[in-house]
C-alpha cells in the first residue's frame, strides 16, 4: 500500500514556525519502531525558512529538494489558474547570474539532475548529485529562488509550452472526466480545478505577464518554502550552507483566502461519453483533510485496500470469477484541505456499469455494518510499514517520501505521527469511517461510456 496523492484517475490523468536562529534543532532519534528509520534534522532560519538533513550512507551522493507550499489550491483568484504548474516550467529560465544555458552547464559539472513538479498543495524541485558540491547546489538554486528573471517573450513561450502540455494531457478521456469530476464535487473551493488550471485561463496566460511576477513575488519566499537535503551530508554543514546563502531572502506578508467547501447535499453525476475507450466508474465521496492527529485518513486507506486487494472478496468475484471488471482499486487523497475519497472500476462492459456500481456500494455498505478480519487488518498494516521501509533506499526516494509530509504539514516528522496512527486503527474504526465518509448525499459519481448521459444517473 502506498500514500496517494490522488486517485487512480488523477494519477492516469495527471500521467502533486520560524526558529530564532539558524542553529539546528536535532530532532529526538525516532523510536525502534518509528515508521521512517533515519534521523531527521531540523531548522529554521529567522525568515522563516526550514531547513531538513536526512544523513544517509550513499557516498559521494546528495538529494537537494525545494518545497514550495503552494499549488493549484492557492490560485483563489478568478481567471488565474494554472500558476503554480507554470512557475514549475519557468523556473527553469534562469537568472542574470545563472541564465538557463550556464545554469545546464553547472548541472553537468555536478553529475546532476534537476527537475520539478506540481500538484493541488505544493511544487517541489528536485536535484540530486555531487555531495562534495553541495556549496555549488545551494549557490545556484538560492540564485533562481531569490532573483529569477523572465522577459515577456520567455513568459509567453512558457505559457504556450503549458497550452501545449494541457492539449496533450486532455486527449485522454480520464484527464477529461478528472477534470469533470472535481468541477462537479466542488462549487466553492480550489480544488474545483487540476493542477494544470481552467482552459479558458490557459488560453488567456500570455496575456498575464504583470501577474505571473506577482504570483512570484506573493509564494516565493522562506516562509512557503522547506530546504531537504538528503545523502551523504551532515546537518551542520548543510545548516551553514542554508545561512550563507538564503539567510537574506526576504519574507513576505500574503497569505491566500482559501473558501471552505459547503457541504454537498445530493448524488452529483460527472460524464465522459467515449465508445472507443474502455468503460469507467468512479464513485468519489466527500472525505477528510490530512491531519497526523486522529485515525480517519489511515484507517480509510486501509479500508479501501482491504476492499479491493487481489485477494479480497470483492476483487475475486468482480475481476477473476465474473470478470466485469478489469480492475477494481481505491484510496483517500492526502491533502491539505478536505478532497475526495475514490473508489474505481475499468469496467469491461458498459451495459455492467450500473451492476459494478450496485456490487461496490454494497461492500461500502457491508463495511459499516460487519467487521474486518483482525488478522487481514493486522497483516495489511504490516505491508503498508514495510513497504514504505523498502522504499526508502536512496537519497531521492527518501526526499521524495518526507517532502509529502512537509508541504502536508510543514514538519517532516508527520511522517512517523501518521504511521504511528496506522498501528492503532482497528476493526471498530473501520465501521467508523465507513459510516461517517461513505453518504450518498457526498457522492460524485464519474463515468466513461459510450452513451451520452451517464449510464448510472
Amino acid at each position: 500500500m502506498k500514500h496517494r496523492l490522488c486517485s487512480v484517475l488523477a494519477v492516469a490523468a495527471v500521467l502533486a514556525a520560524s526558529a530564532p536562529a539558524a542553529v539546528a534543532q536535532k530532532a529526538k532519534a525516532p523510536a525502534p519502531s518509528a515508521a521512517f528509520p533515519y534521523p531527521i534534522e531540523q531548522s529554521a532560519l529567522p525568515n522563516g525558512l526550514k531547513v531538513v538533513t536526512v544523513p544517509f550512507d550513499s557516498p559521494g551522493l546528495a538529494a537537494f529538494y525545494l518545497v514550495v507550499r503552494a499549488g493549484s489550491r492557492d490560485e483563489v483568484e478568478p481567471g488565474h489558474t494554472g500558476f503554480a504548474h507554470f512557475f514549475e516550467h519557468v523556473m527553469f529560465r534562469g537568472t542574470d547570474k545563472y541564465p538557463k544555458e550556464k545554469y545546464d552547464q553547472v548541472l553537468k559539472s555536478l553529475g546532476a539532475s534537476a527537475n520539478a513538479n506540481t500538484s493541488l498543495d505544493r511544487t517541489v524541485y528536485t536535484m540530486t548529485g555531487n555531495a562534495r558540491m553541495l556549496d555549488k547546489m545551494f549557490e545556484v538554486e538560492a540564485d533562481r529562488f531569490q532573483r529569477l528573471n523572465y522577459a515577456e517573450h520567455d513568459f509567453k513561450a512558457e505559457a504556450g509550452a503549458v497550452k501545449g502540455e494541457y492539449t496533450k494531457n486532455s486527449a485522454s478521456p480520464y484527464t477529461q472526466l478528472y477534470e469533470k469530476t472535481l468541477e462537479t464535487a466542488f462549487d466553492k473551493h480550489t480544488y474545483e480545478h487540476t493542477t494544470m488550471g481552467f482552459f479558458k485561463d490557459i488560453v488567456d496566460m500570455p496575456n498575464q505577464y504583470a501577474y505571473s511576477k506577482q504570483f512570484f513575488d506573493r509564494f516565493y519566499r522562506p516562509e512557503y518554502t522547506t530546504l531537504l537535503v538528503v545523502g551523504d551530508v551532515k546537518a551542520a554543514e548543510v545548516n551553514a550552507l542554508a545561512k550563507k546563502y538564503f539567510a537574506d531572502w526576504k519574507r513576505g506578508s500574503y497569505q491566500p483566502s482559501i473558501e471552505a467547501e459547503p457541504e454537498q447535499k445530493g448524488t452529483r453525476y460527472a460524464h465522459v461519453q467515449n465508445a472507443n475507450f474502455p468503460p469507467f466508474l468512479g464513485l468519489n465521496y466527500k472525505g477528510p483533510a490530512y491531519s497526523d492527529k486522529d485515525k480517519d485518513l489511515p484507517a480509510l486507506d486501509l479500508l479501501l485496500t482491504l476492499m479491493t486487494a487481489e485477494n479480497s472478496p470483492l476483487y475475486e468475484k468482480l475481476v477473476v470469477k465474473e470478470q466485469k471488471a478489469r480492475f477494481i482499486g481505491g484510496s483517500p487523497n492526502f491533502t491539505r484541505d478536505p478532497q475526495l475519497i475514490s473508489v474505481q472500476a475499468s469496467v469491461v462492459k458498459a451495459d455492467d456499469i450500473p451492476y459494478v456500481r450496485d456490487e461496490l456500494t454494497k461492500a461500502l455498505e457491508q463495511l459499516k455494518t460487519t467487521p474486518v478480519d483482525a488478522k487481514r487488518l493486522a497483516d495489511t498494516k504490516s505491508a503498508a510499514k514495510y513497504g514504505l521501509a523498502l522504499s526508502l533506499d536512496s537519497p531521492d526516494q527518501i526526499a521524495n517520501t518526507l517532502a509529502q509530509y512537509i508541504w502536508l504539514t510543514g514538519d517532516a516528522q508527520s511522517l512517523n505521527r501518521l504511521y504511528a496512527l496506522y498501528d492503532q486503527v482497528t476493526p471498530a474504526d473501520l465501521q467508523a469511517v465507513a459510516k461517517k465518509y461513505f453518504v450518498a448525499d457526498h457522492l460524485t459519481v464519474g463515468t466513461i461510456a459510450p452513451g451520452e448521459a451517464s449510464p448510472v444517473k
